[in-house]
């Protein structure tokens, strides 16, 4: 009986250990992804400005369709890289938070 208290004891322990490990990833992981939103967000939002800047100076119609023409061009190619790095930064939070699990479920079957 003893053993198996011990057993229990050092189960709840290797638990205790997985999920500090895992919310210290989560917690980076989850850093690095709002830090990457909100450079996104500031380079959309100064990429438009430019663009209405230059909007507002133009003088023929062609001009005009030109600049917006780059503008959805330039928008969409960084919406593309974006999703691509966020994504990324997506599965490794998955992959990072649920890697102390990993090994706990043979231990518990056993």
């Amino acid at each position: 009986m003893l053993q198996s208290f011990t057993q229990i004891q050092k189960f709840g322990q290797d638990n205790l250990d997985a999920t500090v490990k895992a919310l210290g990833a989560f917690s980076s992981n989850s850093q690095a992804i709002a830090a990457e939103a909100a450079d996104f967000a500031r380079k959309s939002f100064e990429h438009t400005s430019s663009t209405v800047e230059k909007l507002l100076g133009v003088q023929t119609l062609d001009k005009a369709v030109e600049i917006q023409t780059a503008y959805v061009k330039g928008a969409y190619d960084s919406f593309v890289s974006q999703s691509a790095k966020m994504g990324s930064l997506y599965t490794a939070l998955a992959t990072e938070t649920l890697k102390p699990y990993e090994g706990l479920l043979p231990k518990a079957s056993a």
